[in-house]
């Protein structure tokens, strides 16, 4: 446990110093506070600037989040109070992040606030979402429920991403090492062998004077390809911040050769899969729509979903967008959603949107992956090809005029 060395002013207005020993200075101010301190200073013990707090180097991840919430939730349902429940969970926690959010919401707690207001205050770490469901099993009475719930949701989300991800990394790292070694060759190898063609005085066809360029290019300035690379990510990120470079880049996405569908179908996911669950939860169609909204993760639905709320707000059906947007939403999900909202199942309705679409996704990932493998080969052979023709070409031809 870390030790601080503390200033501060005792009860009688007089200067004390002393040293503390806590999980962390939030924690030790709060420590000092009950025993009477003000004007409390801390510094941790040991050189400054040595000392890195390492909440500020990890994260939480959705596995952690998963855990979190099972562990709470079978506190809450063995009748633990909150507060204790909370507390414990301090000493179980591995991850320093959620380690501190933990201290924050048991502190939170301890002032009078509920749950979901505490978690309201790090939407870093719980989303719109997840408070939403809490703040639902707060008024119905049924937290450790919900809490399981949020748990079996977020383990789907992260068995699907994974899945995604896992069936990406081979296509990945093929591109990626058959681009090292491509620049690899075109600074130190290419030069050494087209040289002998400069030397020649021979007429050099086109493919080789592009490579001769290019190999140039990279073995000179390529200090100034990597600021300007640097430059580039930097610009486009930002752009991305700004909400209409946000909708274009997510209008891009969903239009993707290969890739858009995929987008497609996952964002659909995300959207079944939460409005299902805050429906469950006993939120309103409204309520669940605006926080859907902030959780689909693609501008181009918000507007979609932000559109429907206005619609459903006027009186008007939950699916009367979602069919002008055919090219964005299948139709299979607004005449669902319509059988759902005729016979008042749109929670189970929309499960069962969410576990096809998920199985469409994995389908659709595994899909890309066949295709992509032969085409990464094809495009290897014709790149080697090309180089290969542009450097023993000219060579040949040197040799023959001899």
């Amino acid at each position: 446990m870390p030790t601080f060395n503390y200033t501060a002013k005792n009860s009688r207005g007089g200067e004390e110093s002393g040293r503390i020993d806590s999980e962390n200075k939030k924690q030790a101010t709060r420590e000092l506070s009950d025993r009477g301190f003000s004007d409390i200073e801390l510094e941790s013990e040991g050189k400054k600037g040595i000392n890195i707090n390492l909440s500020l180097l990890s994260r939480v991840s959705a596995q952690d989040k998963v855990v979190f919430s099972r562990q709470l939730a079978v506190m809450v349902s063995a009748n633990v109070p909150l507060l204790r429940a909370l507390r414990s969970l301090v000493a179980q926690t591995d991850n320093p992040a959620l380690k501190d959010v933990v201290i924050d919401l048991a502190d939170e707690i301890e002032g009078g606030a509920k749950l979901s207001d505490a978690m309201s205050l790090h939407p870093d770490v719980f989303s719109e979402f997840y408070v939403s469901m809490v703040q639902s099993g707060e008024v119905t009475g049924e937290l450790d429920n919900v809490l399981n719930f949020l748990a079996d949701e977020q383990e789907k989300d992260y068995e699907l991403m994974s899945k995604i991800k896992g069936a990406m990394i081979y296509p990945a790292f093929i591109i990626v090492g058959m681009v090292a070694v491509a620049i690899l060759m075109m600074i130190f190898v290419i030069p050494k062998l087209t040289d002998i063609l400069i030397e020649s005085g021979a007429e050099l066809p086109w493919t080789t004077k592009v490579l001769i360029f290019t190999s140039d290019i990279l073995a000179n300035y390529w200090w100034l390809i990597l600021i300007l690379l640097i430059i580039a990510v930097v610009a486009v990120r930002m752009a991305i911040r700004l909400p209409a470079g946000r909708i274009f880049w997510d209008n891009l996405k969903v239009h993707l050769p290969l890739f858009g569908k995929i987008f497609k179908k996952l964002y659909i996911v995300r959207f079944t899969r939460s409005m299902s669950t805050l429906i469950k939860g006993g939120v309103d169609i409204v309520s669940s729509l605006q926080v859907v909204a902030n959780v689909v993760g693609n501008a181009v639905y918000k507007k979609i979903i932000n559109e429907t709320i206005r619609e459903v707000e006027d009186g008007n059906s939950i699916t009367t967008v979602f069919k002008e947007e055919d090219k964005l939403v299948a139709p299979m999900v607004s005449q669902m959603m319509s059988i759902g909202e005729e016979t008042g199942q749109m929670s189970f309705v929309l499960e069962k949107l969410s576990d096809f679409y998920s199985r469409e996704v994995r389908v659709a990932v595994e899909g890309l992956v066949t295709v992509i493998e032969p085409l990464i080969m094809i495009i290897m052979g014709i790149a080697v090809g090309i180089m290969v023709s542009a450097i023993l070409m000219p060579m040949y031809n040197l040799t023959a005029a001899y």
